[in-house]
């Protein structure tokens, strides 16, 4: 209904302009939002306000003429029964009951579709997340990734683009030697507290495990790769491939689990196999934006903002980190992506300038601010009101296979998502693992279960709520039946604006709205009434609302369960 009345209102202020009452060039961007306040009506406006001088009256006196206009307009007066002009010249929308009622049966016929558009029109996007190196399990700062890189994904799909998921791995550079040299440490009997264990080696239990199967000649697969093990423990060459191989496949399975699948996965070592690295940075150089000095090669990157220019090349001839993350982004682009989103952790804050600088110098007509980056904050987890920092397996940090054995999928993937990425986040396991209202999955998928009960009953007595009934809607006038026609209306265009914000917190908010105002009315409400069109009416509704919160639940990867 809010494009509905947003519709009406864009043609008015054609026909004001046509009338001369407002100016061909008044372009407006009329701001149309729900009600905090049913009393204040479905939806307000503030169309008044802003063309108010252009049109050279007071807003209240322009907002009594934009009422009068779309009164009389019969088509708009069936769906919207009443205007009031609030304040200073907001004017308020109360919809009609068939208007309010008519979502149901948009929902019944659009089943699992309802809440979908096409507003990226088949545009192709990439989104990046969790690119973690292949060093150790996956830690609650990739899930979190991984839970808000993921549903990204799905709203994007939901609102009409065509995504790929990607996951970048750095397997090169000096985490994957230490890597490489604490698995021979171990294959070769050491343990961290002796002399000789590498300075920066890795000490987690997996290592071990790493040592262990290279020893025992096993054979690992890892998306595109197998890789068998020679045994030989002085091939530190060969440790080292096995070694990734090996942890990639850990990580994959632990996605796996955790419900988070990928179609392309990008290693950092092919962007040198490839020689891809070596290109860029001949073409920085042919570009003019570079320059050597103390034995280094600079990139001047304060022609592109940034606050002091950047090495590239160090003296030792090895690059630095920012140059081969311009060489892969370079590679996406060439790939088609105009539209490129990177989900990643806060700490990658400092490298968005430079990189986007390196881009901009290359003179490829990259638009300035390509890619978009999504930061999330890091994750506290607490366990009887103390902060858990240590996993055995991983020797120094907790692992999402953690949680994900502790509360399962569907709690840990909402929490991850829950809030806004830019926010810090407390995952509180006890709260996530309780079977109360405070635990808001457990609260709206109990929300669903309800709602599947009373279907299940429905039937069980022959009961009927067939969506061709639609002249018993009427009959869903309780406030608290208004209320959850109200919230179903909205979930479309909120799906909308979480996709268009990249803020997935929003469905989860939206869900919790639902689930309170669904329980309110379910508390309220008896359903197998004896009226035949109030029952029908409120199956219908249930109906409605059981989908829109599965459709939901989707769009965070979590499940609606039947019964709990």
């Amino acid at each position: 209904m809010k494009a509905f009345i947003s519709e009406h209102l864009d043609l008015l202020v054609t026909q004001l302009k046509s009338d001369r009452l407002l100016p061909e060039t008044f372009q407006p961007r009329i701001q149309m939002d729900n009600t905090k306040d049913k009393l204040h009506g479905d939806f307000a406006c503030n169309l008044a306000l802003i063309a108010a001088k252009p049109a050279g009256k007071k807003p209240r006196e322009l907002a009594e003429i934009i009422v009068a206009l779309l009164a009389a307009n019969a088509g708009f007066s069936q769906q919207v029964s009443k205007m009031e002009i609030a304040g200073p010249g907001f004017i308020n929308f109360f919809l009609s009951q068939d208007a309010l009622t008519s979502v149901v049966t948009q929902v019944l016929k659009a089943g699992e579709y309802f809440g979908r558009s096409n507003v990226g029109q088949n545009e192709k996007v990439q989104i990046e997340f969790v690119s973690a190196n292949p060093t150790g399990p996956l830690h609650i700062g990739h899930g979190r990734g991984a839970a808000v890189g993921d549903c990204l994904s799905r709203l994007l799909e939901a609102t009409g683009w065509q995504v790929t998921r990607e996951f970048y791995y750095n397997d090169a550079g000096a985490q994957i030697d230490n890597l490489a040299l604490s698995v021979q440490a171990r294959a070769k009997g050491l343990g961290p507290d002796d002399a000789s264990w590498p300075k920066d080696g890795y000490q987690g239990d997996y290592i071990n495990d790493v040592a262990q199967s290279f020893l025992a000649g096993n054979t690992v697969i890892a998306d595109d790769q197998q890789v068998t093990a020679n045994t030989d423990t002085d091939d530190l060459d060969a440790l080292r491939r096995f070694a990734v191989a090996f942890l990639r496949r850990e990580q994959d399975l632990d996605l796996k689990a955790f419900g988070v699948a990928f179609d392309v996965y990008y290693l950092e070592s092919s962007l040198y196999e490839e020689g891809l690295v070596a290109a860029t940075v001949k073409k920085l150089i042919d570009s003019g934006y570079t320059y050597e000095e103390g034995g280094a090669l600079w990139l001047r990157t304060t022609d592109f903002g940034d606050d002091k220019d950047r090495v590239m090349r160090k003296t030792d001839g090895g690059y630095t980190y920012f140059v081969p993350d311009v060489a892969y982004h370079l590679n996406k682009w060439q790939r088609g992506f105009k539209k490129v989103i990177n989900e990643q952790g806060a700490d990658h804050h400092s490298t968005i300038t430079r990189v986007r600088a390196g881009l901009q110098a290359l003179k490829v007509d990259i638009p300035e601010g390509w890619p978009d980056y999504v930061l999330h904050q890091m994750v506290t987890v607490m366990r009887d009101g103390e902060e858990v920092k240590i996993s055995k397996r991983a020797g120094s940090y907790v692992t999402l296979r953690d949680l994900i054995d502790e509360v399962g999928c569907d709690a840990t993937r909402y929490f991850l998502a829950a809030r806004a990425p830019s926010s810090q986040l407390t995952f509180d396991i006890d709260l996530a693992r309780s079977q109360t209202n405070d635990n808001p999955v457990y609260y709206i998928q109990y929300a669903h279960a309800r709602l599947c009960s009373v279907e299940r009953q429905a039937k069980e007595k022959n009961y009927s709520g067939s969506s061709d009934a639609i002249d018993c809607l009427a009959k869903l006038t309780t406030d608290q039946e208004q209320a959850v026609l109200n919230l179903l209306a909205r979930f479309p265009e909120t799906v909308k604006k979480a996709a268009r914000e990249l803020e997935p917190h929003q469905i989860a908010q939206y869900l919790r709205d639902l689930a309170a105002a669904m329980h309110s009315w379910y508390n309220a409400n008896q359903f197998l009434v004896e009226d035949v069109q109030v029952r029908t009416a409120r199956l219908m509704l249930a109906a409605a609302t059981r989908q829109v919160l599965a459709n939901g639940l989707d769009l965070l990867g979590v499940t609606a369960p039947d019964s709990m």
